[in-house]
């Protein structure tokens, strides 16, 4: 029986308890052996996925795709150039292009890079512009695990030896990268990225608190080359996978699985193979995300209650409660796992738990987090203590809670989503990432999409400035600062997360525009970009309220500011390629959205409602 069948029928009634895998503490159930005795590669499966012993009893198996394909491991590596196309392809070793490429390896768990790394490269491609120089920066930061390409570590600065750990390869930084390649018609690094990040997944339940969730993804895994047990002389590939417990802060990458599950669709319409997403292995990991996302708990509100630093801001910035980036983020991970999901009885009720969530997402995310001179006026005449179900300060805010700033700031023309919510508190700043991923989304309608893009431009010196994007605004400073953030020596006013600006956000800011049909505004934000990003050597973020200097703190060659350059000008030339990762909103959701609007909350209290209610 071959991998495939013997896959299928293991994974046959998958989405049980039993199946499960110990993987954070194993690293990996597939492992690259090396022998110095013949010298031979072949593939090993040592402590892997052990599912369903009673059916399986004394055999090992493991899945095709994520089958070591070691033969030659070491001419393989790395060996990949650019067609006429722009492609990348499999190179010769004995390619005098190859041999040049080679500066930069992943070897025994380390990340090598000679001197000059970028003017070889260049010299390898005819590198004359931006683009060419990115993209050769962008395959120089490749990952490879037993010869195949995995991802791209986070920066690849060859001045800074000190690597803490972003010679990793992290999910949320992956995936402009993965786009890129996917643009360019490059699908096999993406795919390999999906089914070893699905093989890192936590799959076991555990009561330790110490311990990942089931269903969790990691933030970032490393290649590592370590001993094999037995044989001192034998070495062997795993993937070690980080779940929070080495980041700052300790805290689980809340978003981690949302953006896999976005990459994954994007893979399936980019490629046209939905073999991947139809793999039962792969349908049990979208499960599992959702099932950890869906869970009841105490909270009372259909957004994510998740806690400070658990996505791209992952420090102490206040943003523990509902914060917009997860919102808009889950909203679209919703709508893509939908459309992905097999039909089976078996996916009935988590699919109406689905259906349910976004329907009660959109409507208190349009009603409750919008923010315009029309709403703003509302909330600074709102009364308050509030106890009737017709209450209109639903959540007891207080008017003075609006900050001077934003009486001056906000525009007469143009409106935004604020950055959280919760009882007696809205935090009003403006947070980028999530507004324009809730446009991308269509979290955000019709009309707010289009007044977002209108306020970007409005305050365009505030949010573009001298770089795009303001990851937010405004800063925190002062007493502000010293009790929001712990007196973080990092996030100092207008600097990293607080008020810093991002170059990788203008894929984003490109998405969106294209969706709303005002791809001028990425272009411009694009030329404001190419005046100083390369000559700066791509950092990872700006400092200062105009973006006039690099990051304090900032690593050079971020490989995510590269990718979501190059993701951007991909897009304005072929805007029709952003339908992989936009999602459309259907006529359930708006239908259910207006029913919402129009129920009278007391008399589906009172008497027997529907046989589908909705939860706002």
């Amino acid at each position: 029986m071959g991998a495939s069948e013997a896959a299928l029928q293991i994974f046959s009634g998958a989405f049980a308890p039993q199946f499960h895998t110990n993987l954070r503490s194993k690293f990996s159930s597939v492992c690259c052996v090396k022998s110095s005795k013949d010298r031979h590669y072949g593939c090993m499966q040592q402590n892997g996925v052990r599912i369903l012993k009673s059916y399986i009893q004394r055999q090992r198996i493991r899945l095709e795709s994520l089958r070591c394909k070691c033969s030659q491991a070491e001419n393989i590596r790395g060996a990949f150039l650019e067609d006429g196309s722009g492609r990348l392809v499999n190179g010769l070793a004995n390619d005098s292009k190859f041999q040049l490429g080679q500066h930069l390896k992943y070897e025994k768990g380390n990340l090598f890079s000679d001197d000059g790394l970028t003017a070889a490269t260049s010299n390898v491609f005819g590198a004359n512009s931006i683009e060419d120089e990115a993209w050769s920066l962008l395959r120089a930061s490749m990952v490879y695990y037993c010869g195949n390409p995995v991802g791209t570590i986070a920066a690849n600065d060859p001045s800074d030896s000190n690597t803490l750990n972003y010679d990793q390869v992290f999910i949320r930084d992956f995936i402009p990268s993965g786009i890129a390649f996917l643009l360019k018609g490059d699908y096999e690094i993406v795919r390999n990225f999906i089914l070893h990040t699905l093989q890192l997944q936590s799959w076991e339940k555990t009561m330790d608190c110490h311990s990942p969730g089931q269903g969790l993804m990691p933030a970032s895994f490393k290649v590592r080359t370590v001993p094999l047990d037995g044989d001192e002389d034998a070495t062997e590939e795993v993937l070690d996978p980080d779940f929070g417990e080495a980041a700052i802060g300790r805290v689980a990458p809340v978003d981690s699985g949302l953006w896999w599950i976005i990459l994954l669709r994007a893979y399936g319409k980019c490629s046209g193979d939905t073999s991947v997403q139809e793999r039962i292995d792969v349908q049990t990991g979208i499960k599992m995300i959702l099932k950890l996302c869906l869970a009841d708990g105490f909270d009372m509100f259909p957004t994510l209650l998740v806690t400070d630093g658990s996505c791209m801001i992952d420090r102490r910035m206040g943003i523990h409660g509902h914060p917009l980036e997860i919102q808009a983020l889950f909203y679209s991970a919703l709508l893509c796992a939908r459309e992905m999901l097999a039909p089976e009885e078996a996916s009935a009720d988590l699919i109406r738990a689905l259906n349910n969530r976004l329907v009660a997402m959109s409507f208190h995310i349009r009603e409750y987090y919008w923010i315009d001179m029309k709403k703003l006026n509302e909330i600074y005449r709102y009364k308050t203590e509030e106890y009737s179900f017709d209450a209109v300060n639903k959540f007891n805010i207080y008017p003075d809670q609006i900050p001077p700033w934003l009486v001056e700031w906000m525009p007469n023309r143009g409106g935004y989503l604020i950055g959280n919510l919760q009882p007696a508190h809205m935090d009003f700043r403006f947070f980028s990432l999530g507004n324009l991923w809730a446009i991308i989304s269509s979290l955000a309608t019709t009309d707010q999409s289009h007044a977002i893009l209108d306020f970007i431009e409005a305050k365009w010196s505030d949010l573009v400035a001298g770089m795009p994007l303001k990851i937010c605004y405004p800063a925190l400073e002062g007493e502000e600062w010293r009790i929001i953030t712990g007196s973080d020596p990092k996030n100092t006013p207008w600097s990293y997360h607080n008020g810093g600006s991002w170059p990788t956000l203008l894929w984003q800011l490109t998405v969106a525009s294209i969706k709303m049909k005002r791809p001028d505004i990425a272009e411009n934000a694009i030329k404001v970009a190419e005046r100083r990003i390369a000559t700066d050597k791509w950092p990872e973020y700006y400092d200062t309220k105009g973006a006039r200097f690099v990051g304090k703190q900032a690593r050079l060659f971020q490989t995510w500011s590269i990718a979501g350059y190059l993701v951007a000008k991909l897009l304005i030339a072929n805007p029709n390629a952003a339908n992989i990762l936009v999602n459309v909103e259907d006529a359930e959701l708006v239908n259910a959205f207006s029913f919402a609007l129009t129920a009278n909350p007391r008399r589906k209290r009172l008497r027997k409602g529907p046989k589908q209610t909705f939860i706002i």
